[in-house]
């Protein structure tokens, strides 16, 4: 028999995706609109594997409701888990992700927010829409020469090191497993955060989300860093205090910030919620700010990350279903 799939937040361009690379498989797909929670779980029964993506609240309720629905496996299209309750899983389903799907999408959106904010790319494309060509407001500075600060040197992480350090910056990195082969090569110095939050002119974290990076960007260490700094997230949204974040924006301490992630988003990104007032006060109060540029958790979107998104989800649960190891696999530590 068909290995039965219910695949939760479908969106337009994942079941194209997916159909596309499914007919290689010859599973049977059921696509749902909304992410995966405690109210749609019961739409499992009767699959044999749920598949996910990050705005899922996989607790340990969903968890208890798809071990009875008679899920065997949890099939995650995406890098991060923390949104899953591994503990609650362990020993009674599978969960697989998807380890790397395309780093270099991610590190050029990086690069975009930083070019963007820098010369103000945002406020010339409006202004000029309106006629008006004045560059009053619209001074960057040269990236040349100066210090990005890098926190986490993962995939992501070093190609976006490569390509800034090809426009002549220094680097400074944060990683508590340091790689000084790659160090060595590139040329850039591994230091400890607070060396790093003091001498960078942008900051870009590209760490995991854990229980010690959580709010690792807050009131505390916003006040270690240079006045007018830039930061720049793409990895996770809970790596910053939104409302120390905030604050620093309201003191000038911060001089722009780019967001592809934010850490309440599951109720806005990834939909369209231009015909509802915005609920969300600290949301609302973040796209006020003309020198913060927010974006809807796009930074992977591209055709190349797409692809290979269905391609290794399928494949994780092709080996499940045929028995073989799951490389993919990711488990509680404990």
């Amino acid at each position: 028999m068909k290995t039965k799939i219910a695949f939760f937040d479908a969106k337009p361009y994942d079941i194209a995706s997916f159909d596309a690379y499914n007919k290689s498989f010859g599973f049977d797909i059921h696509y749902f609109e909304g992410h995966l929670n405690r109210d749609n779980a019961v739409l499992a029964e009767g699959f044999d594997v749920v598949c996910a993506f990050v705005n899922a609240i996989v607790d340990a309720e969903v968890i208890n409701k798809l071990v009875k629905a008679g899920i065997k496996l949890i099939a995650l299209r995406s890098a991060g888990y923390n949104n899953v309750d591994l503990n609650a899983a362990k020993g009674r389903i599978k969960v697989v992700r998807v380890p790397a799907y395309s780093p270099y999408a991610v590190a050029e959106h990086t690069l975009a927010l930083m070019l963007t904010l820098n010369r103000k790319i945002h406020k010339a494309y409006s202004r000029t829409r309106d006629g008006n060509f004045s560059l009053h407001g619209l001074m960057g500075f040269d990236m040349h020469g100066k210090t990005a600060g890098i926190i986490g040197t993962g995939k992501i992480a070093k190609i976006l090191i490569r390509t800034l350090r090809a426009i002549g910056m220094n680097i400074l990195a944060y990683d508590i497993y340091p790689d000084q082969q790659f160090a060595d090569e590139t040329g850039i110095t591994y230091t400890t955060l607070d060396n790093l939050y003091s001498n960078s002119d942008i900051i870009s974290l590209h760490a995991p989300l854990t229980k010690e990076t959580e709010y690792m960007i807050n009131h505390d260490s916003i006040a270690k860093m240079k006045s007018g700094v830039m930061i720049i997230n793409t990895g996770r949204g809970k790596l910053i205090r939104t409302d120390a974040l905030i604050k620093g924006l309201k003191t000038k301490k911060i001089g722009s910030a780019g967001l592809d992630v934010y850490e309440e988003e599951g109720d806005y990104f990834y939909e369209d919620r231009s015909d509802f007032v915005m609920d969300d006060d600290t949301l609302a109060r973040l796209l006020s700010f003309n020198n913060v540029i927010v974006t809807s958790h796009q930074a992977f979107f591209t055709k190349e990350a797409l692809a290979n998104i269905a391609d290794t989800t399928l494949h994780n649960i092709q080996d499940f279903a045929d028995g073989k190891e799951l490389k993919n696999e990711v488990k509680a530590e404990y």
